[in-house]
């Protein structure tokens, strides 16, 4: 206490000096955070941003999910007040542009804005709804959040009916196939309480094949009992909704070689195949219709099903040819993120949370490591001296990424900064929580290994102006610091800004601070000036945004 005190005196004497992070600079507006540290409030759209990108669901070392989600939700309910239609704006912009490692957070965001209380800001939520439930799940997700938000208005039946009405029938067929429930809600739970008006045969159809009237009638227990109904209904969806046709036809039949010729025909995906009668044979003829998204989900199945190989094996270079494709990575929205998860379990060769195990094919994890960096995109260099000063404090290992008990804060990390080390020419590595330390990392290693030296060297607490500190005392040329934090530092004896400004000033360099946040909470060791910015850093834009603020 005593030392407190001598040093709030100290301060005050010499206003301008190096402030330790256990209080807040003067003359400047901070907010303690949960470290006890002080650190600039970021905005509310600043805030917004992080919730949207990286979520709440795992919370961090210091605060639980439960707290995190509250407080932004707080602070979206405060966006919205304050501009409806922008909170909006960003929720689609984000999601349609697959910014985000999960499309919860928008969902959660735009049911909040379809049940605020500005009139204008519900139509303007319910009119974008399309553009960010882009499919069924998406769809179930939003009804789960925004059924207990508010009643079910003409205006939000009307919602959900246009996002039936609007889809081309082959698109219809696919949703109310590939993604029949999600979340306790079924098409059927929302096709009867939105009440779609069909606008064509083909829609009536398939509405009553999916609110179940179409199976009711061979049923001799129902009051729709009527085989020739039922037979004729049955050769219109043949003929006009042919997925779903194929798919019944799936499900009636034994003959494993008719599956397989109905998928080769019709291009099923794989959720339109009941376990029982996934065989090889099914696998082997389905992996040319899977999206590039869902090969990655299913490499351990396929592995398993013995239908990828090491050595001549025309699925597992389709696969990799697939998993090299900008164009398709770009297309199908797959987040970095989404691929380091599936490379991180795939290579492991067991379920995390299961006991399936599999033998993992070098090939394909090679394939996953490059597709992390593909799924950037395409990154200008910015030709300028770097230090990347990555957060290793005990409170980067605390809490997980996007809600993945395989993925640490500090872990993804260490990815993300191998973009940046792969992209630049002329950089600096370093690893900090009250000291400095190296990392021992190169761009020409695997994510694996990078991940695993950074996870085993987590300890201590947090001192954020380490990198500018250590950059002086060695008198490094530096033009950026990228600093990887969860923004809880306390440990220092200046604040970041300070750190930097002392570089500047020593050094006659005028160098920017990047601060990539890796949790969605309301502290920032930066201000937004023409040196320093504050990013969320799981962005899948975050090296493009970094890249042109450095190169200004």
């Amino acid at each position: 206490m005593k030392q407190n005190i001598y040093s709030q005196a100290a301060q005050k004497m010499n206003p301008n000096g190096p402030t330790p992070q256990s209080q807040p600079i003067p003359g400047k507006t901070m907010v303690q955070n949960a470290a006890g540290g002080y650190v600039f409030e970021v905005d509310l759209w600043q805030r917004l941003d992080r919730f949207l990108i990286l979520g709440s669901e795992s919370g961090n070392y210091y605060v639980g999910k439960q707290q995190m989600t509250e407080d932004n939700a707080k602070n979206v309910a405060a966006c919205i007040v304050a501009d409806g239609k922008r909170v909006v704006d960003t929720v689609v912009t984000i999601s349609d542009a697959g910014r985000a490692a999960k499309n919860d957070p928008a969902l959660f965001v735009l049911a909040m804005c379809a049940s605020a209380e500005n009139v204008a800001t519900r139509k303007y939520a319910l009119q974008n709804l399309a553009k960010v439930a882009r499919i069924g799940t998406h769809l179930f997700h939003f009804v789960e959040y925004v059924d207990k938000m508010r009643g079910w208005s003409r205006s939000l039946r009307s919602a959900i009916s246009t996002w039936y009405t609007d889809l081309p029938d082959d698109k219809l067929a696919l949703q109310l196939t590939k993604y029949q429930s999600r979340d306790g809600w079924s098409h059927r739970d929302i096709l009867r309480l939105s009440h779609p008006t069909p606008t064509s045969e083909n829609q009536m159809l398939a509405f009553k094949w999916a609110v179940d009237k179409f199976h009711q009638q061979k049923d001799k227990g129902s009051k729709n009992y009527n085989l020739d109904a039922y037979a004729q209904d049955l050769q219109a969806l043949k003929e006009k909704l042919p997925l779903i046709g194929a798919f019944e036809a799936v499900k009636a039949t034994d003959d494993m070689r008719e599956v397989v010729h109905l998928i080769e025909q019709h291009k099923l995906p794989l959720e339109l195949i009941p376990t029982e009668k996934r065989t090889h044979e099914v696998y082997d003829a389905i992996i040319p219709n899977l999206g590039v998204g869902a090969l990655i989900r299913q490499l351990p199945t396929l592995t398993n099903a013995g239908v990828l190989g090491e050595v001549g094996s025309a699925n597992t270079k389709m696969i990799v040819d697939k998993l090299h494709d900008m164009e398709l990575l770009k297309k199908g929205r797959i987040h970095p993120i989404q691929v380091l998860l599936a490379y991180a379990t795939y290579k492991s060769g067991k379920s995390f949370r299961g006991t399936n195990t599999w033998r993992p094919i070098q090939k394909l994890v090679d394939a996953l490591d490059e597709c992390f960096y593909l799924a950037f995109g395409t990154i200008v260099p910015t030709g300028k001296r770097m230090l990347l000063g990555l957060d290793i404090s005990g409170s980067m290992s605390g809490g997980y990424v996007i809600g993945s008990e395989q993925l640490r804060p500090c872990e993804v990390t260490a990815a993300m900064s191998m973009v940046t080390m792969r992209t630049e020419q002329d950089w600096v590595i370093k690893g900090f929580s009250t000291y400095f330390c190296d990392l021992g990392i190169s761009p020409k290693q695997s994510l694996n290994e990078v991940m695993r030296r950074v996870a085993n060297l987590n300890f201590g607490g947090t001192d954020c102006s380490l990198p500018m500190i250590y950059a002086e005392q060695h008198k490094l040329p530096i033009d950026a610091f990228l600093v990887y934090t969860d923004n809880e530092t306390w440990a220092g004896k200046m604040h970041p800004v300070q750190a930097l400004k002392s570089y500047q000033q020593k050094m006659g360099i005028p160098a920017k601070l990047i601060s990539i946040a890796t949790t969605a909470t309301n502290g920032a060791i930066a201000e937004e000036t023409a040196y320093t910015m504050n990013i969320a850093g799981f962005d899948a834009a975050a090296p493009n945004i970094i890249s042109e603020f450095i190169r200004g």
